[in-house]
């Protein structure tokens, strides 16, 4: 069998995030939407997705093909669904398709013409759907819960070392290689995820739900609440609360971030500041990509949400419920602008990030951790910057 994550309309709802790449590449909970999958598929994915992405993630087409809404997040009793699906079957629920079963003859990309050929299936699995990114740490909380017990099931967790002062240690679990010392670990509100080789520096104090995953810091005396999640190879400081780090990028200061995401390589310059709740106490609006103006979200406590490879300077203050993009280089005394384009420069309205700088930080970024700034991830970012023009014109 083979299974193909494909991404659906509510796709643009998810930018500046998924501008590069697929929906089930967002982390929430511990693992992506791709990884809660492939665990309870026990198989690996393919993507169909934006032709711009493909090469970094493939589609691969076979005799039996699954195609998988990748804004699901799935449960064990949805997998049986769509594994139960006959060919030309389509399961659906309410208004949106869940999954397609396809074989390789009659392959081609999901659309309204292929669902009036298909067999409908009603779905009757539990089930979440992300379509929009502040739903990312909404979300974060129940699926941390999820993913704890998915992850450490039948498994036994490493010791605990006794400087450390722990509540709810049944709730804690701690791969090998991760260090903890001298900080403080409440797991009775939420379980507590320490990820491989991962370290909790001295004076931390940290409430569950929290996920720590692989290689990643938590630097001395951090203040952290749940519900919140930093991705692998990542660093922490200061106060959080409700934040989902994707992956590969430092907050490693003080300063407060709360009900934020930040995407991947990004860097948060020491004492950033997120307001998370406006004085007024209004529901909060974030800018929409496909409506190209402000969306309520209905949350009284919204922060920031920022795109892959962005950075802020030092004493950058965010206001509530703002939007930055991929690439942006922001600095400036103030609150800065609540849109801040991909590739924008500085805190002034229409200013480009120079292309060529810009991709040479990146390729520094990578050298730091070793790893290949490839021509794909290169060409990536240029379409990213091409596709973006016009937003940088507001």
């Amino acid at each position: 069998m083979n299974y193909i994550l494909f991404d659906d309309a509510s796709r643009n709802n998810l930018l500046p995030l998924v501008f590069t790449r697929p929906v089930a590449d967002i982390r929430v909970g511990i693992l992506t939407i791709r990884e809660k999958w492939e665990k309870l598929l026990r198989t690996k994915t393919f993507s169909l997705t934006e032709e711009y992405l493909s090469e970094k993630f493939p589609l691969e087409i076979k005799e039996n093909n699954y195609l998988i809404n990748s804004s699901i997040i799935p449960d064990k009793q949805l997998v049986d669904e769509i594994n139960q699906l006959k060919p030309n079957q389509i399961l659906k629920y309410s208004d949106y398709v869940i999954a397609y079963h396809i074989t390789g003859e009659d392959f081609n990309s999901p659309n309204e013409d292929t669902q009036a050929v298909f067999e409908e299936i009603e779905s009757k699995a539990s089930h979440v759907k992300l379509n929009y990114t502040w739903e990312v740490f909404a979300l974060n909380s129940s699926e941390i819960e999820k993913d704890f017990q998915l992850i450490t099931k039948n498994r036994t967790s490493a010791k605990i070392s006794d400087t450390n002062r722990i509540l709810g240690k049944e709730n804690i679990f701690v791969e090998e290689g991760a260090k903890i010392e001298f900080s403080i670990i409440n797991a009775t509100e939420g379980p507590v995820y320490i990820g491989k080789d991962a370290e909790i520096m001295e004076g931390s104090v940290i409430r569950g739900p929290f996920a720590l995953c692989e290689h990643s810091v938590v630097k001395m005396a951090a203040k952290i609440y749940g519900a919140t999640t930093v991705g692998p190879y990542s660093k922490v400081g200061g106060e959080l609360n409700n934040v989902v780090i994707l992956g590969y990028s430092n907050k490693a200061h003080d300063g407060f971030l709360g009900n934020s995401v930040i995407g991947e390589w990004c860097n948060l310059g020491a004492d950033t500041n997120s307001s998370n709740l406006k004085n007024t106490y209004e529901e909060v609006k974030l800018w929409n990509y496909p409506l190209e103006t402000f969306l309520n979200t209905g949350l009284q406590f919204c922060g920031l949400i920022m795109g892959d490879h962005s950075k802020c300077g030092i004493n950058t203050m965010f206001n509530t419920g703002t939007v930055v993009g991929v690439n942006a280089n922001i600095f400036g005394a103030g609150f800065q602008r609540n849109f801040i384009p991909s590739f924008s420069w500085g805190a002034v309205s229409g200013v480009t990030y120079d292309l060529k700088r810009a991709l040479k930080v990146a390729q520094t970024m990578y050298d730091r951790r070793n790893m290949d700034f490839n021509e794909t991830e290169q060409n990536i970012l240029k379409h990213v910057f091409n596709l973006t023009h016009k937003n940088r014109m507001l």
